[in-house]
């Protein structure tokens, strides 16, 4: 069969696939199959079948964005699906280091380089302003373009310059890419030798663990950090999905299995209001005695509201900060073929323990249920130009404890997570608490 042929009646299948019923009896299928004949046999400008297919897609999922009905269903075309596969993954071919740009000077900086991994073992430090890429120069670059020029093939070399702090001085740096696995649990800062400080300084054995995403490792690097953390006698447990965007379902109900030892997680519901599915706890989870403190924003959303909304439900933990972004839909990814890309398709929504949808629909009010609230007494609002500082604050403290000192040294005022002390006090509150019912 012709490969064109072949294109018009995958289109077709993939329009009956979106109105759910089947091509054989949807007459607008049959209708959107002919136009395209039409288009490819008679137009004056020549438009590749390729093209034309990508185009009805994109057409078809710009219906479902219109006027805020699905914003999140999405056509991802071939060439960026092995990134949104890396994305889910978190594993790609690269040089192993976060990067970020300085608000301030407008610098291409260095996080972290990861433990283990070449940039680490090439010498790049945290705090190094990254000057050139393969001889592109940083300046105005985004961090997005210079991500995609230091991932790449593993095995093939990335020349860059950096300029380490305190000197004067740039120095080039020869890195092999590889395999790299990307961390989703992160502590407060790090050590010297690259790995995370998982207790919070000045406080006696209090756990701090962000978690940046949700990906297929989350649940087990979580595991491990806890573990860690138990074994070295924490008293109480702060988990921060403060900006967290979400991820996998499976991984948001592989962390919620950590914490409780019965009960719903979260169900799902399709657009008739009918139970799609519902996930349990399966009983095992190994860390249901100590107090916890979950913080959250209004960046929070998706598999970080499962998580926050189930602990909540279930009383295991106490939620601190700001009403989340109500992002409470189940969003499936429907691989096309090997070179048509795919579908990022809103199938349904979730629903908290106590049967609350967590989805914001696009006409709800503030007074509505939707989303996850912080505790009673437990709010902190962070927005504007508070919320700018904590974010260079925090991108200061991830780059090294002299990094922040450098920012005080220059002027720049310290910086006090209110939300980060309102979870403390919590938690705190909630250490005695328990402390008291173990004693009487």
């Amino acid at each position: 069969m012709p490969r064109r042929n072949l294109l018009f009646l995958l289109a077709v299948g993939i329009f009956a696939l979106v109105c759910y019923q089947k091509v054989q009896t949807n007459q607008y299928g049959q209708l959107l199959s002919e136009s395209m004949e039409l288009i490819d046999r008679l137009s004056l400008e020549k438009v590749e079948p390729e093209e034309l297919f990508e185009g009805a897609l994109d057409g078809m999922i710009e219906r479902l964005n219109a006027g805020g009905l699905d914003e999140n269903s999405s056509y991802i075309p071939p060439k960026a699906l092995t990134e949104f596969r890396e994305v889910i993954d978190q594993q790609f071919g690269g040089v192993g280091m976060e990067v970020s740009m300085d608000p301030k000077t407008r610098q291409m900086t260095v996080v972290s380089p990861l433990p283990g991994t070449p940039a680490y073992a090439a010498g790049v430090q945290a705090g190094d302003k990254i000057l050139r890429i393969d001889g592109h120069s940083t300046q105005g670059m985004s961090v997005k373009d210079a991500v995609a020029l230091l991932r790449g093939k593993p095995g093939d070399p990335v020349n860059i310059i950096v300029l380490h702090q305190g000197e004067e001085k740039p120095v080039e740096i020869k890195i092999v890419r590889a395999v790299i696995q990307g961390e989703t649990v992160w502590g407060d800062t790090r050590k010297a030798d690259g790995s995370w400080n998982y207790f919070l300084p000045g406080y006696d054995r209090l756990g701090y663990l962000r978690i940046t995403s949700f990906g297929d490792k989350t649940a087990e690097e979580l595991r491990r950090a806890v573990e860690w953390l138990v074994d070295h006698d924490m008293r109480g447990l702060i988990v921060d999905l403060r900006d967290n965007p979400g991820g996998l379902l499976p991984a948001a109900i592989g962390v919620c299995d950590l914490f409780i030892s019965s009960g719903v997680i979260v169900s799902t519901r399709g657009r008739d209001g009918g139970n799609l599915e519902t996930w349990q706890a399966s009983g095992k989870g190994p860390f249901t005695k100590f107090s916890m403190v979950v913080l959250v924003n209004q960046y929070s959303a998706s598999a970080s509201e499962i998580v926050a909304a189930c602990l909540q439900d279930h009383h295991r933990a106490t939620i601190v900060g700001q009403r989340t972004y109500g992002k409470g839909t189940v969003q499936k990814i429907i691989e096309l073929d090997d070179t048509r890309g795919a579908l990022k398709l809103t199938t349904a929504s979730y629903w908290r323990p106590s049967n609350k949808n967590i989805h914001r629909r696009r006409d709800a009010g503030e007074n509505e249920d939707w989303g996850v609230r912080p505790d009673p007494g437990c709010e902190v609002r962070l927005e504007g130009d508070d919320l700018t500082r904590l974010r260079l604050w925090r991108m200061h403290r991830d780059v090294s404890k002299s990094a922040e000192a450098t920012a005080q040294a220059k002027g720049e005022r310290k910086f006090v997570d209110r939300q980060l002390a309102k979870a403390v006090e919590c938690l705190e509150k909630e250490a005695r608490k328990e402390r008291m019912k173990d004693e009487g």
